[in-house]
């Protein structure tokens, strides 16, 4: 498990994290290092398609504007099937974390990709629970990561968006709790 300095959102709407990013953005945080994760709640009545148009991934539906929003800032872009979840769209770096979790055949006992990605990426194991969780009953989790003093800025801009619940995961946290 890798060394990371983060912080993790869950959103009730997609509105919520999308204010979020947008005040990320303002705040000159690198969108590089942002991810967000989301299940894909259409239903059986709404057209919803995916397509790639270079080196952009298309959505339209439901929340159409939302994610196309997202895939136009963050890097990366993903749409998973994952069993006891769900579709779930992936956006941001956390893409090449999951997909490496699939690769190397990473997947912990318990976790989904989701989880296993979140894990590889440094949040502990009792938190991945309940980001899968928070998925599983269609919220939206923003997550930030890079210094230490980047992600302590995210986290100030991301807890005056109200988020349902705001938490940093660091080495130093990790440390100071385990003592």
């Amino acid at each position: 498990m890798s060394e990371l300095n983060g912080v993790l959102a869950i959103y009730g709407t997609h509105s919520g994290a999308e204010e979020a990013v947008k005040e990320l953005q303002r705040a000159g945080i690198d969108m590089r290092s942002l991810s967000i994760v989301a299940k894909d709640s259409h239903s059986d009545q709404q057209v919803v398609g995916y397509y790639n148009n270079d080196d952009r991934m298309k959505y339209w539906g439901k929340t159409g504007a939302f994610w196309g929003g997202c895939w136009g800032l963050l890097i990366g872009s993903g749409f998973f099937a994952i069993p006891g979840i769900g579709p779930v769209l992936v956006a941001g770096p956390l893409v090449a974390w999951i997909v490496g979790a699939l690769e190397g055949a990473a997947v912990l006992g318990g976790l989904s990709v989701i989880g296993a990605g979140l894990y590889g990426m440094g949040i502990p194991k009792n938190s991945v629970v309940k980001y899968e969780m928070a998925v599983k009953a269609n919220k939206y989790l923003l997550m930030v990561h890079g210094t230490a003093l980047d992600v302590e800025k995210a986290r100030g801009i991301i807890a005056g968006t109200w988020p349902i619940n705001v938490t940093l995961h660091s080495p130093d946290v990790a440390a100071v709790a385990a003592s």
